[in-house]
């Protein structure tokens, strides 16, 4: 059977803002959807990111300073959950959908370093896998269609509903709707094994940066380095 009519995990976070090696985790989801869809009860986090939320993160996500602090678990904590039950849904070989992986992944991954809890690559052994993400399946396969590429966008384009934008859970669940009809759409990605659509998106996201990469060298910035690596940017780099 197919990867998208077979049980997907969808991930997201909502964070401080978009630098995966400062920003910080603020909540974060994790939810198993089986083949029809439903959706097992969510695992779901509100983090204390020990540093002050900035006003227009608050303004996408809703959680303020203040409420963090006054309920959100201490990160480590808060982490160590999020990490094992990725593990452990990886360890069973069910596809993880993650909405932009590289952001995500990676950001996931300096946090867990910054509060001295296993990384979710060293708990695998390996860099995470499988992993779907919509958006590099997207561009892929429809790399000439004019428009954004949000998550809202593509539900819009894809028909998928979307109940709470930047709630984590509600985008955990409609990444996987996205990913489910990104599959039975095209064919020739729907027929692929679960390594070999890992391996496609790897390329495909290396060739999308060097796409970009010469974009912003011929018009805005000769100097420009877009990352290539997915779905986690090294640490090294």
């Amino acid at each position: 059977m197919s990867w998208h009519k077979e049980p997907l995990v969808g991930f997201d976070l909502e964070t401080t803002g978009t630098d995966v090696e400062t920003d910080r985790v603020v909540t974060a989801a994790v939810i198993r959807l089986d083949a029809a869809g439903r959706a097992a009860p969510a695992l779901s986090w509100i983090l204390d990111p020990g540093v002050p939320i900035p006003p227009e993160a608050s303004a996408i996500h809703g959680f303020s300073t203040d409420y963090v602090r006054q309920y959100g678990r201490p990160a480590a904590a808060g982490l160590t959950e999020i990490t094992e039950a990725l593990a452990a849904a990886l360890g069973e070989g069910t596809p993880l959908v993650v909405m932009n992986a590289r952001y995500d992944l990676s950001l996931l991954d300096r946090e867990c370093r910054r509060h001295g809890v296993v990384p979710l690559s060293e708990r695998l052994g390996t860099d995470p896998a499988p992993v779907v993400d919509p958006l590099v399946l997207d561009k892929h396969l429809d790399p000439y269609r004019k428009g954004k590429r949000t998550l809202q966008a593509l539900c819009a384009h894809y028909g998928v509903v979307l109940d709470a934008a930047h709630e984590a859970g509600a985008d955990a669940v409609a990444a996987v709707g996205v990913a489910r009809r990104i599959g039975a759409k095209h064919p020739e990605v729907a027929g692929l094994t679960r390594p070999a659509l890992h391996a496609l998106q790897r390329q495909a996201a290396a060739d999308q940066a060097a796409s970009f990469q010469r974009y912003l060298r011929r018009t805005a910035d000769p100097t420009a380095h877009v990352e290539p690596a997915w779905p986690l940017i090294p640490k090294e780099r």
